[in-house]
């Protein structure tokens, strides 16, 4: 229907026949194919990357190569490593493992069946040496800034819209952090500014990280652990706190020391993903100055095109309110136009075994005036097929009207099916009802040739049927 309105046709049968290709592709490329185990030596991984993002002495215990989307690539176990594997939100870690001294990049750290899987495209000539493992440090600050921000910011958003959030989801990124949580509405502005401000506020205080491990998973339920609904915990778990007051969870993630490393957290957009679930994207740290540069350059931009005012949105709003009122006296003016065009149009029109022919390019820019000319028109003429051709906001439209008389008398009078035709000269499509139709299009140039084209047409099938 909103289509429809916009003079645009929507081609379903092809729609559904690039979906089904579409998945099909999707499929194809989730499709992996996993190769037998090479196993070297038995044994598990002990993660060490809570403490140092650097080991100097590892061994591979065993390898696989597996194919996805058409390239060949190989998950590594190795006996010690502090590559995070993704979960629980957090991306997992990349960075390179060095087999005496030859580097072999982690592309990226994944974890299936309690093995740590270390990602590359290529495989060392020599499996049996050691192994040293050096994580991107970098941007594993920027993931632990992140994620310490998504702690800040459940406690805020409970703090300052009531117990009842809970969280519902995250993502923890290099670049930014994503936070799905239980809402009933839209967050206002003010109540994102509050947030927001709060999460600052713990920054500032640069509180710092208390981390337990391995503790009874009642010490942490009596602590107030905050602990996800239908998530399965073990006997004993990891608990992050950051101030026992404000923020204590359970969580298997990498965190900054202290709150104060993050130094600035901008909510970035807020958004309903779900019924009763909104979400909250931030920044945060290198990322967070990024933004706000960008956000004053902008507003430095604008206040240049505005000749640096005083107050820059008194300025705007001076401006709009201009500009609304010229577009009530163009629209007034055109409407006068319209009104005295018609009468013209009404004298002019032809006349074709007692059916009056209006087919033209009409010089206004509005289609609600285009519209009303039309009908206005149809009125006077009575028995009348109307077909307008116009330009709106530069993109070329068609209108198409037909008498009712007309088209209850003969399926072949339907002026959504003339409509379509007539579409082709001006690249676009459309549709409607049988008395009605509009159609949109890109090549301003083929107005004349679809008025001319639908002239021919009418008069064939008038003269064919009447």
């Amino acid at each position: 229907m909103i289509a429809r309105e916009r003079g645009l046709q929507v081609d379903e049968d092809g729609f559904r026949e690039q979906l089904a290709k579409q998945k099909e592709r999707s499929r194809a490329d989730a499709k992996k194919e996993y190769f037998d185990w090479n196993v070297l030596a038995e044994g598990s991984t002990v993660f060490v990357g809570y403490d140092t993002t650097e080991v100097e002495s590892s061994k591979l215990l065993r390898w696989r190569k597996f194919q996805t989307k058409g390239q060949l690539k190989y998950q590594l176990v190795l006996s010690q490593t502090p590559f995070y594997p993704e979960g629980g939100g957090q991306v997992g870690d990349r960075g390179f493992l060095y087999f005496d001294g030859n580097p072999i990049e982690v592309l990226d750290t994944v974890k299936e069946n309690d093995l740590i899987l270390h990602i590359t495209e290529s495989l060392p000539e020599k499996l049996d040496g050691n192994v040293r493992c050096a994580v991107d440090g970098y941007r594993r600050k920027l993931v632990e800034k992140n994620h310490s921000a998504t702690h800040l910011l459940h406690a805020a958003l409970r703090k300052r819209l009531g117990t009842h959030v809970a969280q519902k989801g995250s993502l923890v990124h290099e670049d930014y952090l994503r936070f799905d949580f239980s809402h009933f509405q839209k967050l206002t502005g003010e109540e994102l500014e509050q947030i927001e401000m709060l999460v600052n506020e713990k920054i500032r205080e640069d509180i710092a990280l208390v981390e337990k491990r391995q503790i009874p998973i009642e010490e942490a339920r009596a602590a107030g652990a905050m602990m996800l609904f239908g998530e399965k915990y073990g006997d004993t778990v990891r608990m992050i706190t950051f101030d026992p007051a404000y923020s204590v969870e359970l969580c298997g993630g990498c965190h900054v020391s202290s709150t104060g490393t993050l130094g600035y957290f901008k909510i970035i957009s807020e958004s309903a993903v779900a019924a009763g679930i909104r979400r909250v994207e931030a920044v945060t740290a290198e990322k967070a100055d990024e933004y706000i540069k960008a956000q004053l350059a902008q507003l430095n931009e604008i206040k240049s095109r505005l000749n640096h005012p005083a107050d820059p949105v008194k300025q705007i709003e001076s401006i709009l309110e201009e500009n609304k009122n010229l577009q009530k006296q163009i629209s007034s003016l055109q409407e006068n136009a319209a009104a005295a065009l018609m009468d013209q149009i009404v004298r002019e029109a032809d006349n074709r075994k007692s059916v009056k022919l209006v087919l033209r390019v009409v010089p206004f820019d509005d289609s609600r005036i285009v519209k009303n000319l039309c009908f206005n028109i149809a009125k006077q003429l009575g028995s009348c097929i109307v077909v307008f051709g116009f330009q709106e906001k530069d993109k070329p439209q068609l209108m198409c009207y037909i008498s009712e008389s007309l088209t209850a008398a003969n399926p072949a009078f339907h002026a959504s099916n003339w409509i379509k035709k007539f579409a082709s000269h001006i690249q676009g499509g459309g549709g409607g009802q049988a008395f009605f139709a509009t159609a949109g299009g890109k090549n301003a140039s083929g107005l004349e040739a679809a008025i001319s084209e639908a002239r021919a047409f009418v008069t064939e099938i008038i003269d064919q049927t009447l």
